[in-house]
């Protein structure tokens, strides 16, 4: 499933597109349109420009613009990814996917939503108190949270830790690679409660979630390298590439979770 780091990779996606007028928009499959009919969002995007996007946690908001900049009063189309949706662009000759459901036809390029499952996909609010409605109730993006805040979030809440980082209203953005592999470097467990935590463990687990979204943001996606759990997670033997002790594995708060009973003791 596409997390912070893979939406930060998309939106610098969707950037190669901004400024460029929009000369049609092919709708595919408008079994992936939330709250907005093919129509609507042809003529929204038609003979007008990207502005610069931006990312909220797992969300993505292309600002709409008429003149030279987007207004408070114009659309933005948002961008959510579920499990399988991603952003391409597109300057050549190339073939269409068969999982390309949007094609947002520019004078210089195609910029292609593509989604196999179609879980989430694309809105258009009308205006930016509308797109404030479809944001409301997330929390702050996780690449934007300071220490202090981080803190006082998850003190604010009472509940084990791995869910709780992956609750969209506490912290925008992070999913199942991130959190275990944000806990398994603060060698913390996943299923520690949050009010247990104490001030030593809040400042570094804070620190490794910054640490591991700049690498992440960078490759635009949560490596699976060597050096990182992410990287053994699927093994069927997987060992902790710090300690060299089996993995263990199962479900917290509903979700598969990987640490070392090692470096993370209950």
């Amino acid at each position: 499933m596409p997390e912070l780091p893979d939406v930060e990779g998309f939106r610098r996606v969707l950037d190669k597109a901004a400024g460029h007028r929009i000369e049609r928009v092919d709708v595919l499959d408008p079994g992936v349109l939330r709250d907005v009919s093919t129509e609507v969002l042809r003529d929204a995007l038609t003979d007008r420009a990207l502005a610069t996007p931006r990312r909220h946690g797992k969300w993505l908001i292309g600002p709409v613009r008429t003149g030279r900049r987007h207004r408070r009063a114009e659309p933005s189309v948002v961008f959510h990814f579920g499990m399988t949706g991603s952003l391409s662009w597109v300057t050549g000759d190339d073939e269409g996917h068969r999982h390309d459901r949007v094609v947002i036809v520019t004078d210089s390029g195609e910029l292609r939503y593509r989604d196999l499952r179609k879980l989430h996909g694309i809105r258009l609010p009308p205006d930016d108190d509308h797109l404030a409605d479809v944001l409301e109730g997330l929390g702050p993006d996780a690449a934007d949270l300071g220490e202090d805040e981080f803190g006082m979030r998850l003190g604010a809440i009472r509940r084990r830790l791995k869910p709780a980082l992956m609750d969209q209203s506490v912290v925008a953005g992070l999913g199942n690679l991130l959190a275990d592999e944000v806990l398994w470097r603060a060698r913390i467990h996943p299923r520690r409660r949050t009010e247990d935590l104490t001030d030593a463990e809040l400042d570094r687990l804070h620190r490794h979630l910054r640490r591991v979204l700049t690498r992440s943001m960078r490759a635009g996606r949560v490596p699976g390298r060597d050096t990182w759990l992410t990287g053994h997670r699927d093994d069927r033997d997987g060992i902790c590439p710090r300690c060299g002790t089996s993995l263990r594995r199962a479900r917290v708060g509903g979700r598969s979770t990987v640490w070392c009973p090692n470096c993370q003791p209950d």
